[in-house]
């Protein structure tokens, strides 16, 4: 009996999985309508190639050194312990049995998918902020740089139950507000600001000029797209069937990504609840703009998404709610004062979102269970969970280890990297398109156009970036 039982969750986890990859597909699918809606047509095939390229390199540098950090890099390294080669990390490696077909070992292939779906999505963010300046090489390169090694840092730090940043800071982030989000608005805001702004965005004066989408009805479709992959995303950061009873009690159930309890139910609620509390307040600050009204739903998803395990549904509405009127009048202002050009409004939707969503998870959840406390013998620490424990000596999520968490994701790994990387390729000339390709439109300058029967002026806003280029 006990072999047809560790049969059926076998072949269950096992589908689960596979399927959890299937719908988070769909966040790139949104992601593509998207980028593609809020591009103009002289940009829309090289937006396209840049988007799907980020994924193929994505999963081959996935394959062959991604996985194993996020298993071997729980402890830093080297800064709180050392650098874990636990049988979890050799398996990870690209040579391993596991990472291959293999009768005896159901699990890796499609665990390891939807990790990877997870690093897609970390590196496509990237893609919406860079359109039509980049250069295409130097965007993959930064891709990569977001997709297969920062975030699978944090991710080893802040979203594995033996994580430093759980164990020591009591940082929980249950569905990725910070742990993708921030990181990836992090790499987003330093990207654009050494990029600077598309010619013509902002008038001499320095008041920004609206740059309409070439098709706002396909932006606002992708966003919906976006809605239901998101599904998958939630679903595919919990473990579907593991013991969660004790020694002498056993009682199956789900566990967030910290391997603590929780259920299908709870995500269901409180994603429906901060998506809604994120449409409302996106219809009321934008004034009805749907473009707005549906991105700041998104956001209300992300903020909510670091306590949406442990939040009550009317906690995730409100929470949904603030972040996303917060996020919108945060981007027009940086906008205004900084000169930011962010097309799709990635910084606001995913890195301010991101950020505060985890800073609030902080103090609405401050004294749960970060995780199972681990053994620390190995550690170079004395202590087990700085900021609290809970009454069984349990790391406990407080407002100081989330904030502390928040900084990290978005300034440390987010930010800074990217920043860096992007400060090189400018110095060698190799970040930002030409003017005169920007101009024309990478895929006009290329004879690439989409529409080809289309004059290339496709509004008045082109006839001022012309006027503009001659002065």
């Amino acid at each position: 009996m006990d072999t047809q039982i560790d049969a059926i969750i076998t072949i269950f986890t096992e589908f689960y999985y596979w399927v959890t990859v299937v719908m988070m597909f769909l966040i790139h699918a949104g992601l593509l309508a998207y980028e593609v809606g809020a591009t103009r047509r002289k940009n829309i095939s090289q937006t396209i190639n840049r988007h799907i390229m980020v994924l193929a390199l994505v999963t081959l540098t996935w394959f062959l050194f991604s996985w194993w950090i996020y298993w071997a890099f729980n402890a830093g390294p080297g800064f709180f312990g050392p650098v874990i080669t636990s049988e979890a990390a050799m398996a990870a490696l690209p040579w391993s049995e596991n990472m291959g077909p293999h009768l005896q070992d159901n699990i890796s292939g499609v665990f390891w998918a939807a990790f990877l779906l997870f690093s897609w999505t970390a590196a496509a963010i990237v893609s919406g902020v860079a359109i039509e300046r980049v250069r295409t090489g130097a965007f993959l390169v930064i891709g990569v740089l977001v997709g297969s090694v920062t975030w699978v840092i944090d991710a080893s730090w802040g979203w594995h139950a033996e994580g430093w940043m759980v164990q020591l800071m009591g940082y929980h982030d249950a569905y990725a507000s910070g742990v993708i989000h921030a990181i990836a608005g992090g790499a987003c805001l330093a990207l654009t600001i050494v990029l600077g702004p598309r010619i013509g965005k902002f008038d001499q004066e320095g008041r920004p000029r609206d740059i309409p989408p070439h098709n706002a009805w396909m932006a606002c479709f992708g966003l919906v797209i976006i809605y239901a992959g998101f599904w998958g995303f939630y679903a595919a950061c919990n473990i579907p069937i593991i013991n969660i009873g004790s020694e002498e009690e056993l009682r199956m159930g789900a566990t967030n990504i910290y391997l603590m309890p929780t259920t299908l139910s709870s995500l269901t609620f409180n994603f429906l609840m901060s998506l809604t509390g994120g449409l409302m307040a996106g219809y009321f600050v934008s004034k009805g703009d749907p473009y707005w009204t549906l991105s700041c739903g998104l956001a209300g998803i992300i903020g909510a998404s670091a306590g949406n395990d442990l939040y009550h549904p009317i906690q995730a509405l409100f929470v949904g709610a603030a972040i996303a009127a917060v996020i919108y009048k945060l981007h027009f202002w940086v906008e205004n004062r900084f000169k930011i050009d962010d097309p799709v409004g990635a910084c606001a939707v995913h890195g301010y979102a991101g950020f505060i969503g985890v800073v609030v998870a902080g103090f609405l959840l401050w004294g749960y269970p970060a995780a199972a406390p681990i053994d620390l013998s190995n550690w170079w620490v004395s202590s087990h969970g700085w900021f609290g424990t809970t009454p069984d000596g349990s790391p406990a999520v407080n407002p100081i280890g989330n904030f502390l968490g928040a900084i990290i994701m978005f300034g440390v790994l987010g930010f800074l990297p990217t920043y860096v990387v992007a400060k090189l390729f400018q110095a060698k000339g190799i970040l930002r398109e030409p003017r005169e390709v920007e101009l024309a439109g990478a895929d006009t300058y290329e004879n690439l156009d989409v529409y080809p029967n289309f004059a290339w002026a496709e509004s008045e806003f082109d006839k001022v970036e012309i006027d503009y280029a001659k002065d």
